[in-house]
């Protein structure tokens, strides 16, 4: 009872504020050759579809598992271990997808994209 009772105070005081925390992207460092940006992805809000048009390194800050579904209904997890770098190659031309954090935490990664070939 006493952890409902938490949960509901905790709920209103982020309705009062209006700061429900949301997945979302924050740019880090941007120039002719790289893109830097941190992305959080809360618990069960889905990124929308998109596509990486050019390879990256993403490093897990908070890591976890994410569900990517393919536009077609695939499904594949992608796993980040917090402190650990992973190559990701650029997706195929024309197929885009979307990505799900279904745990209860927050997945925090830094993702390093290369500009041009």
């Amino acid at each position: 009872m006493k952890f409902l009772t938490l949960c509901v105070c905790f709920m209103f005081s982020f309705s009062l504020c209006g700061e429900i925390p949301k997945t979302h992207r924050e740019l880090q460092f941007e120039n002719e050759k790289v893109k830097v940006w941190k992305t959080i992805i809360m618990p069960n809000q889905p990124l929308k579809m998109h596509r990486h048009e050019q390879p990256r390194v993403v490093v897990g800050l908070k890591g976890g598992t994410l569900k990517k579904i393919e536009e077609g209904g695939r499904t594949s997890d992608l796993t980040f271990e917090t402190s650990k770098a992973y190559w990701l190659e650029a997706d195929p031309q024309g197929e885009l997808h979307g990505d799900i954090n279904e745990s209860n935490e927050p997945i925090e990664v830094m993702v390093i994209e290369f500009k041009g070939s």
